[in-house]
């Protein structure tokens, strides 16, 4: 009974810290990416990530335009579902530095999920709605700009047909397959692997 208990914890802690985790990314990549900030969506994600952004901005200072306090939170968030996760399935305090390395890789795994789920939605879109004006798709047609742009001034659109998704997920998966190798390097242990998100396949 008190193994479903602390697997029932560790779901719960799992699920809604990568939920939050997603937040707070999204917000990150939204604001690199210059995204309507008065979209409803964008200001949804605002309201849910403010409480703890606002206090860390204080401290952590923007550098070169990229809001490094939501990287700093991504990481602490990441930081916080491992140890807290690692204690309620008994493996012990994790080491705090061997957390926070695995929160960076878990958060950039979870950032190319984010992307490349992002590019399977706006493709599927754009085939059975390609005038749609709904908020969520201009807002993430906005967030695939800055993965997609540099990759259509080396490969332009062959007529009507654009082929820049197609590197694009094929560098995001050499990148995904990069980040198993480093997560194996680093000794990250099975139950901090599952805490992310990751490439569906």
């Amino acid at each position: 009974m008190g193994n479903t208990f602390s697997n029932i914890g560790v779901f719960l802690v799992a699920t809604l810290g990568i939920l939050y985790l997603f937040a707070v990314l999204l917000r990150f990549l939204l604001q690199l990416a210059r995204a309507d900030f008065y979209n409803p969506i964008s200001q949804g994600v605002v309201k849910i990530t403010n409480p703890l952004l606002l206090p860390l901005r204080k401290v952590v200072p923007g550098m070169f335009g990229v809001d490094m306090a939501s990287l700093v939170l991504a990481l602490l968030v990441g930081t916080a579902m491992i140890i807290v996760c690692g204690l309620m399935i008994g493996a012990g305090l994790v080491n705090p530095l061997s957390a926070l390395l695995w929160s960076l890789l878990g958060c950039i795994s979870t950032t190319i999920a984010i992307v490349f789920v992002g590019m399977l939605i706006s493709i599927v879109f754009s085939w059975i709605a390609p005038q749609s004006n709904h908020p969520a798709l201009l807002l993430l047609h906005q967030l695939l700009e800055p993965f997609m742009g540099p990759i259509r001034k080396v490969i332009p659109p062959l007529g009507m047909i654009d082929i820049s998704p197609i590197f694009l997920f094929i560098l995001l998966t050499v990148a995904d397959k990069l980040l198993v190798g480093f997560a194996r390097m680093a000794n990250m242990p099975a139950f901090v692997y599952s805490l992310f998100w990751h490439i569906p396949f």
